[in-house]
């Protein structure tokens, strides 16, 4: 073989090396960004984005554009922070804007993450209840598995579990597929905004992009970030990991309201919650249709019912300066593990209170969540330019402004749903 031609030979094999240590990086970085988009999809967001395909059909799916760059812009952000400081949301609140300002925003962020783990087990108990299982054997069983598997589980075991249910949302576009949605006008409302000229309209589409970015958001993936223990050098791992997620969970959102568009909404049908919705599916798509779309439930809930535990565990520990990790003993972290027993505890047995609406919960839950979010991204916009903590890494104009145009536009849609939920719209 000539010179050249080994050279060519050598290349391509330093090249193939570099694209496979480049992969064996990248899956080795894999979790936060993925686990947190996921659990974005939990029941209320679920029930959220069923009510917006029922009632509005396909004319609000432009509605997941802008929310997914302003998840990817937020999600991006948090991640950074936690990579370049190894420190949680939480921490740099009280390091760099005192105590009570963090503890203002625990308290806040323990009254919406209780009332939306109380909307997990709902979930779960309305997509068993499907399959003839009373919510008083769904809901404790449940409660055990998801407080066995963090507290005993270890990080890596937990991090396995939640790709696995990720994993599992593939449920509901092939529930989507079942309803013979029209893809014309899916697409047309894909991509042309519209608020159809109705109350219904602005009301659905603030609930849509309230549910989709949460503060519990926040504060889960810096301090999963942190848990994992990476570095600079994971970064650009990090960030295809975050993208990749944002547009997983959009994917899952369009088939959703394409699902509930396609058979409810064209079929002048209501629905109250996802349990509904899933219930609709069987005359109109038929059994396997229903099936899978109670399927997806019970898993986006099961994942959350994780999730939020520890999204509050995280805020809270890293806030107060507590011991925290899912490798820790329980004994040398017991206000990290107690935290997450006590919501877990907390969400089943108001679930499992006779005669219990769910109403009240729901809507403390988003309105605790609106005030929240705003001031939150107005401290993650100030780490994020803070020249002495993120250094070179800290935000560049592009991030800025549309980092800007998010908070502007949550205070925004924050003003109008309290008003809304008032005033009774």
């Amino acid at each position: 073989m000539s010179r050249p031609a080994q050279g060519r030979v050598l290349g391509r094999a330093r090249g193939l090396l570099r694209r496979r240590a480049g992969m064996l990086a990248f899956f080795a970085v894999v979790g936060p960004g993925l686990i947190t988009a996921s659990a974005d999809n939990d029941a209320q967001g679920i029930t959220t984005y069923s009510l917006v395909g029922a009632r509005t059909g396909y004319g609000l799916l432009w509605l997941l554009i802008p929310a997914m760059i302003a998840l990817v812009v937020t999600q991006e952000i948090g991640a950074r922070i936690g990579i370049v400081t190894g420190k949680g949301l939480g921490a740099l609140i009280r390091e760099r804007f005192g105590v009570r300002p963090a503890a203002f925003a625990m308290l806040m962020l323990l009254v919406a993450n209780l009332a939306t783990t109380a909307a997990e087990f709902a979930g779960i108990a309305a997509s068993l209840e499907i399959f003839g299982v009373s919510k008083y054997i769904s809901v404790p069983v449940a409660a055990v598995l998801v407080l066995v598997l963090v507290a005993k589980g270890g990080y890596k075991r937990v991090e396995r579990v939640l790709l696995v249910l990720s994993a599992v949302f593939i449920a509901y576009v092939i529930s989507g597929l079942l309803a013979h949605p029209d893809w014309g006008q899916a697409v047309h409302g894909l991509l042309t905004p519209t608020f159809g000229g109705k109350s219904i309209f602005v009301l659905t589409a603030v609930g849509m992009v309230g549910t989709t970015v949460t503060p519990w958001g926040q504060f889960f993936i810096q301090g999963y970030v942190v848990d994992k223990g990476l570095g600079p050098d994971d970064l650009r791992y990090e960030r295809l990991d975050v993208f990749l997620g944002q547009l997983a969970m959009c994917i899952v959102v369009l088939f959703i309201i394409v699902a509930t568009a396609a058979t409810i909404h064209v079929h002048g049908g209501s629905i109250v919650d996802a349990k509904d919705a899933a219930l609709a599916l069987r005359p109109l798509a038929g059994r396997f249709a229903e099936t899978l779309f109670a399927v997806g439930l019970l898993n986006a809930s099961l994942m959350a019912a994780n999730i939020l535990p520890l999204s509050t565990s995280y805020a809270v520990c890293e806030a107060f300066g507590f011991e925290l990790g899912l490798d820790e003993p329980v004994r040398e972290a017991p206000v990290f593990f107690g935290t997450i027993a006590f919501s877990i505890a907390f969400g089943a047995i108001i679930i499992l209170i006779p005669g219990i609406s769910l109403v009240p919960v729901l809507f403390l839950s988003a309105v605790v969540n609106g005030l929240l979010l705003a001031p939150l991204f107005v401290y993650l916009y100030l780490l994020a330019n803070d020249r002495d903590l993120m250094g070179e890494l800290r935000n560049g104009r592009l991030a800025n402004v549309l980092t800007i145009v998010t908070i502007v536009l949550l205070i925004a849609l924050t003003i109008v749903l309290v008003g809304a939920q008032f005033v009774g719209t």
